[in-house]
């Protein structure tokens, strides 16, 4: 029969640890699982990659398994078990997955069995979605209800359509995970589900741009709001604040308020952009004070250019 080498179709080294197995098998079954995989063995892959993960997330089946590894040329030979090996008969797997494991399995472990020991079977698998929040959501937390359409489980299975409500975590950032605990795939044998994992996306803000925690806001002023000095209201994500704009502001300059950025652990700052704007249409009064301020001021706007 062919020797199974479980840590390398798992990509893992002999001595990881259990939670280096579980991250590998949760990878690695996202990559291969048939229904959504593109690999063109994806199945079979899938397939060794449970049997794998069945030995050797278990301490017991996975001690036996190092002990007769030293036998297997660990290069995906031939094996044959050593003179006087019996199979150990355990019974901590779920009989229906078992029916899909190889020859190499059923010599090691022998087929069978009741169920899993102390509840362990085959655990379901999670699941990966992401959502987008507006900045709004992530500055104050919240609560929304949310409606998914779960991947089947196992192949020839119809996708299950479920509604939950989800917090979202005031301050949360961009790429961070909101975990829902049993919301996954359901397990196997009496096996604790798996779990759904949401991946936090903002959406594009009509007003702010942002980088990292900092906001920036482009500022619409009018020509004597610049010229002149002013105090005008400007959104922030809690609720209006009033900016002092100094006279004799340039179009382009950028105002710093500390601390009105995103929120979080650190909260970013508020950068006002100042864009001064022309009227798109004069009153007759207002185009007579600009006559007499074109007549009386000095002001020459090109003198750098020499002209």
């Amino acid at each position: 029969m062919r020797f199974m080498d479980y840590y390398k179709i798992m990509g893992l080294a002999p001595e990881a640890t259990p939670e280096e197995i579980k991250k590998a098998y949760r990878r690695l079954a996202r990559k291969y699982h048939p229904d959504v995989s593109k690999e063109a063995d994806a199945e079979e892959q899938f397939k060794q990659l449970g049997e794998a993960y069945e030995v050797l997330r278990d301490p017991a089946r996975r001690a036996e398994y190092d002990e007769i590894r030293r036998y297997g040329d660990g290069r995906g030979g031939e094996f044959s078990p050593p003179p006087g090996w019996r199979p150990s008969g355990a019974t901590d797997f779920d009989p229906a997955a078992a029916q899909r494991f190889s020859e190499f399995f059923d010599t090691l472990f022998g087929r069978g069995g009741t169920g899993p020991r102390g509840g362990a079977g085959w655990p379901g698998e999670d699941i990966h979605y992401a959502i987008q929040v507006t900045l709004e959501e992530a500055q104050r937390g919240g609560t929304r209800t949310l409606s998914f359409e779960l991947p089947p489980s196992q192949p020839g299975q119809s996708p299950v359509s479920k509604t939950l409500k989800v917090t979202i975590p005031r301050g949360i950032e961009e790429g961070r995970q909101i975990r829902l605990k049993g919301q996954g795939h359901l397990g196997q044998g009496g096996a604790a589900p798996g779990d759904l994992f949401l991946r936090v996306d903002y959406a594009p803000h009509p007003l702010f741009s942002l980088e990292g925690r900092d906001l920036t806001l482009q500022l619409p002023v009018a020509p004597w709001e610049a010229a002149l000095g002013a105090s005008v209201p400007i959104p922030t994500l809690d609720k209006p604040v009033r900016l002092k704009i100094p006279a004799q502001s340039q179009g382009g300059r950028k105002l710093r308020l500390a601390g009105k950025g995103l929120g979080g652990r650190t909260p970013g700052d508020l950068y006002v952009v100042l864009q001064i704007v022309v009227p798109p249409t004069l009153t007759e009064r207002e185009r007579e004070l600009l006559e007499e301020l074109g007549r009386v001021s000095t002001f020459n706007p090109r003198l750098a250019l020499g002209v």
